[in-house]
C-alpha cells in the first residue's frame, strides 16, 4: 500500500482528503486496518499502543495503555493477567473502549464494545511467540497487587526462571487474551481551522450505519 504524506503546519499526515463522503459507505474496519497501517509505516514508536479504559460494576472507571495483538473482522485482541485490575473490572462489566491516538498523523480512533475471553488454545498460541523471558515474567507478576520490594519481584523471576529451565514455558492458568467486539468506532482527524473531521460507525445487526459529527 503506497502511502502518500502531505504536510499539515509543521506536521505531517498520510492522507490529504481527509474523511470525504465515500468514507461514510466504507467497513470501519477497513479503514482502520489502512490507518494502522499508515501509523505502523510513518515510523511512529509503538503504533499498536492503546487506551483501554474498564469501569466496575458501579461505574467507577479506571485507564491504561495496552498493546493491541490482533485485529480482524471479530475485533481487537489484547493480553493480560486474569487477575489484574482490568481483568477483575471486566469480569464484573464486560464492556470497554479503546482509543488509539497517532499525533504525527493528527488521527485518533475512539473504539467500544463488549468483551469477551478468548479460548485458552488461542492465548497459549499467542503466549509461545513472546519471548522467554517475558513468558517467565508472566508467571512472576501478581499483576496489580500490592510489592514491598523490586527485590521480591526479582526474586520470583529468577525462581521460575529454575523452575522452567530447560523445558517449554507453560502457559499460566490466569493470563489470557480478551477480544472486543466493537458496537461503535469513531474517526477523527486534524484539518485546518479546528474544522476536524469526525465520522460515526454504528453496528447494527451484521452491518454498520454511519453519520458525521460536528468537531
Amino acid at each position: 500500500m503506497n502511502i502518500i504524506f502531505c504536510l499539515f503546519g509543521t506536521m505531517i499526515r498520510s492522507n490529504c482528503k481527509g474523511l470525504d463522503q465515500f468514507s461514510a459507505k466504507r467497513d470501519p474496519l477497513e479503514i482502520f486496518k489502512e490507518w494502522f497501517e499508515a501509523a505502523s509505516e510513518s515510523g511512529i514508536e509503538l503504533p499498536e499502543a492503546m487506551s483501554l479504559a474498564t469501569a466496575t460494576r458501579d461505574a467507577r472507571p479506571s485507564n491504561r495503555i495496552v498493546l493491541l495483538k490482533e485485529f480482524d473482522k471479530d475485533g481487537f485482541k489484547f493480553y493480560t493477567n486474569y487477575e489484574s485490575r482490568k481483568a477483575l473490572e471486566l469480569d464484573e462489566n464486560p464492556r470497554a473502549s479503546l482509543v488509539f491516538h497517532w499525533a504525527i498523523l493528527r488521527r485518533q480512533i475512539r473504539i467500544e464494545g463488549d468483551v469477551t475471553r478468548i479460548p485458552e488454545k488461542e492465548s497459549f498460541k499467542y503466549f509461545k511467540t513472546r519471548p522467554r523471558n517475558s513468558q517467565i515474567g508472566s508467571w512472576a507478576s501478581q499483576q496489580s497487587t500490592s510489592l514491598d520490594s523490586r527485590e521480591i519481584l526479582l526474586g520470583r523471576f529468577e525462581m521460575y526462571q529454575k523452575k522452567f529451565s530447560g523445558i517449554e514455558v507453560p502457559l499460566p492458568p490466569f493470563w489470557g487474551g480478551y477480544l472486543l467486539l466493537p458496537s461503535t468506532i469513531e474517526f477523527w482527524e486534524g484539518r485546518d481551522d479546528r474544522l476536524h473531521d469526525r465520522l460515526l460507525f454504528i453496528r447494527q445487526g451484521v452491518d454498520w450505519h454511519s453519520e458525521r459529527l460536528f468537531p
